[in-house]
């Protein structure tokens, strides 16, 4: 067979081998417009969509597919060739995969190169939803104090001049300014990212940069905007070369950047919705009046897992998650964090076994067929541990609740991090906006054992914390005097099971 590139044109080609869209994707409306298109978007929203569009054909819920940096110019090219067209691959534990083409991308939007083709298409009364997935960073807030960070230079570009907007705050100001003017209901604002109350988040800091900008506009966001609480869960790593191969080799299909994911998924949806939403129920999303439980289970659990495993395990040398849950003692280690510090602190769920959940994760983790890396777990470190981990020793903190496994982590993280700055060997592959003042604050570890904790936008008050800083000084100690990550955690559950 003939190598077939993927795109409109070809698709009832394509269809003679994979899954393709049946439905009209030339009717399309675009009902939703997504900021941040990524792996884990096209393995998870644009995937229910497309299924709702293959098996309920409500065609007004097309998406609009926007990137707003420099750096979303190489999917956005690959995207615009492909028709908004990629292949889907779900990788089984088993070894086994399926892969699907998907369409729910109707068209793709660069901003740096028409940022008012943007604006007009989130102003257009067809867009029903904003939705947003742009990671932690994104939010531009303070993670000690909760606040809009001013000081941000796009920020202070766009509040001069609002008809030139650089960030996602200023586009959606910009969108919503022309909605409000013509009279029109404003579409809703849905956070698709792995904070915790992220609509909340994404409510906070819009106002606080709209009400500077324009306060009429703010007073109108507050009362006509809906911002949903979400949860998202699909572990999508990133794709390789690899990936592309198994296309052309499987099936002669040229796909230039297809997604990978696992077979779960969940998303758990807060019913709030300001201009309508599509009927996702249909396909297993849960939609309730309180997230809140979900996300602080998954946040706690599966995303504190995977730092808690990516973390000891980068600095030993395990490449990916699979291969640290290969290695019996990381597995335990994990388990044991979530069981004796992170399940004691979270709320009771109707319906969810935690137990049982945990075990699940434990399954996803192991999943051979993923292999997700440990550098892109450990990515950003210092925008996830203040959500994801550090949250969890400050409630046990509180109760007086075991904080020695998180608390070990931390530990590691600076050694991590320290190790990234290494000049006398190969140093650690860090991918951290903060990656030179954690590597030089953690470099004076072996001087002052708490410097790493003086990065008070990171850690909060946990260095005035007496009780966590004598046991953090204990673990820092000993791992920079045995460099050996993983007989530490080997006594420590030994401890834990001995008392």
């Amino acid at each position: 067979m003939n190598t077939i590139q993927l795109n409109q044109e070809n698709l009832h080609l394509i269809a003679e081998r994979i899954s393709c869209p049946a439905y009209d994707r030339t009717k399309l409306k675009t009902g939703i417009v997504h900021i941040g298109v990524g792996g884990f978007h096209r393995s998870h929203q644009a995937y229910y969509i497309h299924q709702l569009l293959k098996q309920h054909h409500h065609l007004d819920w097309g998406i609009c597919g926007v990137g707003l940096r420099e750096a979303d110019r190489k999917m956005f090219d690959t995207l615009s060739k492909q028709d908004g067209l990629y292949t889907l691959i779900i990788q089984h534990p088993d070894g086994s995969s399926k892969s699907e083409v998907i369409g729910s991308i109707s068209e793709v939007l660069l901003a740096v190169d028409t940022p008012d083709l943007v604006i007009q298409k989130m102003a257009h009364p067809d867009t029903k939803i904003v939705s947003l997935t742009i990671t932690e960073g994104g939010y531009n807030f303070d993670s000690t104090s909760g606040a809009f960070d001013f000081e941000n230079p796009q920020i202070k570009h766009e509040l001069k001049h609002p008809d030139q907007p650089k960030t996602v705050f200023g586009f959606l100001t910009a969108a919503l300014r022309a909605r409000m003017k013509n009279g029109q209901v404003p579409f809703s604002i849905l956070s698709c990212d792995n904070i915790q109350h992220n609509g909340e988040v994404a409510r906070k800091m819009l106002l606080a940069f709209a009400q500077r900008q324009d306060a009429d506009l703010a007073e109108w966001i507050a009362t006509k905007v809906s911002f949903p609480n979400t949860m998202v869960d699909r572990i999508t790593p990133v794709t390789t070369s690899k990936d592309s191969s198994y296309l052309e080799k499987a099936y002669n299909i040229k796909d230039e950047w297809p997604a990978i994911c696992e077979p779960f998924i969940q998303w758990v949806v807060e019913d709030n919705f300001s201009n309508g939403r599509p009927t996702l129920e249909a396909l297993g999303v849960q939609f309730v009046p309180e997230v809140s439980p979900y996300e602080k289970m998954k946040i706690r659990l599966l995303n504190a897992g995977h730092s808690v495993l990516g973390i000891p395990g980068a600095v030993y040398g395990h490449p990916t998650i699979n291969a640290c849950m290969d290695d019996p003692l990381f597995a335990k280690f994990m388990r044991m964090f979530m069981d004796k510090e992170a399940t004691p602190i979270l709320d009771p769920i109707e319906g969810i076994d935690i137990e049982k959940y945990k075990d699940t994760l434990e399954e996803r983790f192991a999943n051979p067929n993923i292999k997700d890396s440990v550098s892109r777990i450990c990515s950003e470190s210092s925008a996830k541990l203040p959500t994801f981990l550090i949250p969890t020793i400050q409630d046990n903190l509180a109760r007086g609740g075991s904080i020695e496994y998180a608390t070990f982590i931390l530990a590691a993280w600076c050694f991590y991090s320290d190790k990234g700055m290494d000049q006398n060997g190969p140093p650690l592959e860090i991918i951290d906006a903060k990656k030179e003042q954690l590597g030089t604050a953690a470099q004076q570890t072996k001087i002052a054992p708490l410097s790493f904790l003086s990065l008070t936008e990171v850690f909060g008050d946990l260095a005035q914390n007496e009780t966590f800083t004598k046991l953090y000084k204990r673990m820092i100690t000993q791992i920079y005097q045995t460099q050996d990550i993983r007989t530490l955690m080997s006594h420590m559950i030994y401890d834990t099971l001995e008392n």
